[in-house]
């Protein structure tokens, strides 16, 4: 198998902001999960404007996140992601980039809850292999962090030749997935991990 491309480390402040926007972040999102698209494409996807959409896809590409390609029909090029993942790196001890990671991690959740409450609305329209297929699985894991971070390797090395972005060997009937990991201490009420 081919060496995958790798995560675009995120450390720069405004980068951090610009991702934190809720709609930025959708159409980041959007895709990496289905290829390149234009801004009417992605409008409807996400729930916005095509002159929206342009305008926050322009933003992204000053980024250098997503960049125009080759159209079908010469009238409207799409736009496709550049990237294949970001990584935010562990949370900065400096609060503006504190701020930002987290603005960044908020945007994340806030649209892996709507497409996860998308999904539980769209039940009675899936394909019974789909509904079979579906995973939403829990863990309550005791390992030590070194032990975790190995566990989110290995599960990253799994999933990655998967992305929408990057994958060719896709068949046919392949639609696209979620597919989201959290894995963090456990806080209870009480405040205190149960590390």
């Amino acid at each position: 198998m081919a060496e995958l491309p790798p995560r675009k480390r995120i450390e720069d402040v405004e980068l951090l902001r610009a991702l934190a926007h809720p709609l930025r972040s959708a159409l980041l999102h959007h895709l990496t999960a289905v290829g390149p698209r234009t801004a009417s494409e992605c409008a409807e996807a996400v729930g916005s404007t095509a002159s929206n959409c342009s305008w926050h896809l322009r933003q992204l590409a000053q980024y250098g996140l997503v960049e125009r390609a080759e159209g079908e029909d010469g009238r409207e090029r799409p736009w496709r992601a550049r990237q294949v993942g970001l990584e935010l790196g562990e949370l900065a001890d400096d609060p503006a980039r504190r701020a930002a990671q987290l603005g960044v991690v908020g945007a994340q959740l806030t649209h892996e809850q709507e497409l996860t409450q998308r999904y539980l609305d769209s039940l009675d329209d899936l394909s019974p292999a789909w509904r079979a297929a579906t995973g939403l699985s829990t863990y309550a894991l005791r390992v030590t962090p070194e032990e975790l971070t190995r566990l989110t390797d290995a599960i990253d090395a799994l999933v990655r030749p998967y992305v929408g972005a990057i994958r060719t060997d896709a068949p046919p009937d392949a639609a696209s997935v979620h597919v989201g990991l959290r894995a963090f201490p456990r806080i209870e009420h009480s405040g205190k991990a149960e590390a």
